[in-house]
């Protein structure tokens, strides 16, 4: 038997963080050569980190990670190790991989499917390798070969799918197995989506089966730039069996998943198919070899760690608070900001924000532990000597603040204070109505015209939310906090937001998930909670309430919904305009189907509503704080849904709409 020790590492990185992200390699190099690991499969462009953005056309920065990889070198004697970054070759920049061997560099496979869709950019910075192209680079004064290469080394073939490679059909490990690979390197930096597991299970299986191969699939893991969430994915299978699985969604800096794969059986399983055509032509000028002794592996019975909670009766609940739990965790620590501070209105989206954050700490000590958190998130600004468990830690690390103003409830008050007493936050109260009346008394004596809400409701509205600004931003900038905004992805679809008032904030963690899914999640965090921590029985104060902004007088019964639409509604029509790009006649026949109960009245002026909110509130959504990608619904305009900000509003759609037969 041919047996190999292989591994993934999910490694979480930081563009242009040199030491640290150097650190993380070597430490999970180290770390593999404890456990005898002979091939290890490290990310995508780990070296550099993938988001580099457009710093990516430095000269500078190529200049170290070159200098990087070099200090790397010495670290692989006796191991294969795969490490990715970018490759200036012939006037283009490529996405690459360098494989170490023995301490010595063999040469970079390059990616030749770039990801250009969703958040990803690629061809902005990277140009696709041509398929069956072998190029020579040259790095100081030795020359290495560049391509979709094959490494033959000591005996063992490796080939390699880059991300995106292994996304589409023409896949390079169909030619990489007719030219004998055993192992298939998948070195990936593919963000968190709702399900997404389940589709790199699939092609990593179906990888491993149809190429008769060990394949090996490492990916980022954490926030790594900002916006984009990693789950630490990494798999290794062989013959269409999964060997292992990584844990996702770790706090660690790395995780190591690691199989022993008998390559006796793979390459046995190859030849007895009849439809295997091994390429015979004898051009191997692809295949690049060198020598290396492989150690003797003792047959060790491979542990298949799965994540319980992925398979469970609510995985996509499970997903939410696992990966924003962590994109908070490493935005805090990445931004040096010393804790966070949130403007608590009593109601769900506010709530669902400090709610994550007692997710993140608990999630982050049950497997860090409490002294060793403290370290990850930075103990420099933590008064430790204060701190004897994680509901103190809270307390400095969360700052939340109730506003009222003369149309606030005590039913909302009372919720805020509840909850921020139940997850151990620093709670405060601020009475901002002597604000707004001055404001009001202000513009009034100069238009010299009194305000009224029968003339001037959206007037009244705002300037309550917006003198809540002022107060919020000096509790953070008195404790070097990050302020959180709250909105919502219906609220950013409508504009339903007060710009500079309760879009304040550094960072907008809901504003990638919508109304509907939030008010579903706060009610399963009230009754069951993430697998190995405790329900919040303290959310049925937020749960039992209907939404509301609260910015009218008590007697006018304001609620979210009277204002915009049911939400499920706003959800519905946001899928189908801008997700599927339909015009508001096939959304209004769509909705006709999907809401039986509702009149096809109301159905139509929805429809109508929704589109023109849209096409007025662009520009709120171009200032909304930056905020994190869950699904492939996200409305970012700068990273993902692109609309002008002045357009023709479907005014011409909405007409043929009106004439439309119910």
């Amino acid at each position: 038997m041919k047996l190999i020790k292989v591994a993934a590492a999910a490694l979480n990185q930081t563009p242009l963080d040199w030491s640290g992200n150097c650190k993380n390699i070597l430490d999970a190099i180290a770390a593999a050569r404890v456990q005898q690991v002979s091939i290890l499969c490290l990310p995508e462009l780990c070296i550099t980190g993938y988001g580099c953005e457009d710093a990516f056309h430095s000269p500078g920065l190529h200049v170290e990670a070159m200098a990087q990889l070099q200090n790397i070198l010495p670290a692989t004697k006796g191991m294969i190790v795969s490490v990715g970054l970018p490759i200036m070759y012939v006037g283009g920049l490529f996405n690459a991989v360098a494989l170490l061997v023995d301490g010595n560099l063999m040469g970079f496979s390059a990616k030749i499917h770039l990801a250009g869709d969703g958040i990803h950019y690629e061809p902005r910075w990277f140009k696709a390798w041509p398929q069956g192209i072998v190029g020579q680079i040259s790095i100081q004064d030795d020359v290495y070969p560049i391509g979709n290469l094959l490494f033959e080394v000591g005996g063992v073939r490796i080939g390699f799918e880059i991300c995106e490679d292994a996304w589409v059909g023409t896949r390079p490990g169909a030619s990489l197995s007719n030219k004998g690979a055993d192992i298939i390197l998948n070195p990936s930096a593919s963000h968190f989506a709702f399900d997404k597991h389940s589709i790199r299970q699939r092609f990593v299986l179906e990888g491993s089966r149809a190429f008769h191969v060990v394949y090996v699939y490492s990916n980022l893991l954490g926030n790594e730039s900002g916006r984009a969430i990693f789950d630490g994915d990494s798999m290794i299978a062989a013959g269409g069996e999964m060997l292992a699985l990584g844990k996702r969604f770790s706090y660690q800096a790395f995780t190591l998943t690691t199989a022993v794969a008998n390559l006796s059986l793979t390459r046995m399983s190859r030849a007895r198919m009849a439809s295997f055509r091994p390429e015979m032509d004898g051009d191997e000028s692809d295949v690049i070899a060198c020598p290396f002794e492989f150690p003797r592996q003792p047959l060790e019975k491979n542990q298949l760690a799965n994540c319980q909670w992925a398979i469970g009766a609510d995985p996509k609940f499970e997903e939410f608070t696992r990966a924003v739990a962590l994109g908070l965790f490493d935005y805090l620590r990445k931004s040096c900001s010393r804790g966070f501070v949130v403007s608590l209105s009593g109601g769900c989206d506010s709530t669902g924000v400090v709610v994550l954050i007692d997710a993140m700490l608990k999630l982050a000590t049950a497997e860090l532990g409490f002294a060793n958190t403290c370290q990850r998130i930075g103990i420099h600004w933590l008064n430790a000597d204060q701190l004897a468990d994680r509901r103190q830690l809270m307390s400095q690390m969360l700052t939340t603040v109730y506003q009222a103003t003369s149309n606030s409830g005590t039913v909302t008050r009372s919720a805020a204070q509840q909850v921020a007493q139940d997850i151990g936050a620093t709670h405060y109260e601020f009475d901002v109505q002597p604000l707004v009346d001055n404001y009001i008394d202000i513009v009034s004596r100069s238009i010299k015209t009194t305000l009224n809400w029968e003339q001037h409701d959206i007037t009244l509205q705002n300037i309550q939310s917006r003198v809540r600004s002022p107060g919020v931003w000096m509790l953070a900038n008195l404790n070097n906090a990050l302020l959180l905004s709250t909105s919502n992805r219906s609220e950013a679809a409508v504009g339903y937001a007060t710009m500079d008032g309760d879009t304040s904030g550094g960072l907008s963690p809901i504003a990638g998930i919508d109304k509907a899914f939030l008010r579903q999640w706060l009610k399963w965090m009230e009754v069951t909670g993430p697998l190995g921590l405790s329900p919040l029985p303290v959310l049925a104060v937020v749960n039992n309430q209907q939404p509301t902004a609260e910015l009218r007088p008590p007697d006018q019964h304001q609620t979210d919904e009277n204002d915009l639409m049911p939400y499920d509604v706003l959800d519905s029509i946001e899928r189908l305009a801008i997700g599927d790009k339909m015009i508001p006649v096939e959304v209004y026949q769509h909705l006709h189907l999907e809401f039986p109960d509702y009149t096809k009245s109301e159905l139509k002026q929805w429809t109508v509503r929704f589109f023109r909110l849209w096409a007025r509130n662009q520009w709120k959504r171009e200032r909304y704080a930056p905020s994190f990608h869950l699904d492939s619904k996200n409305l970012d305009p700068k990273t993902w849904c692109r609309f002008p900000i002045l357009s023709g509003g479907y005014e011409l759609e909405l007409q043929r709409l009106a004439e439309f037969p119910d």
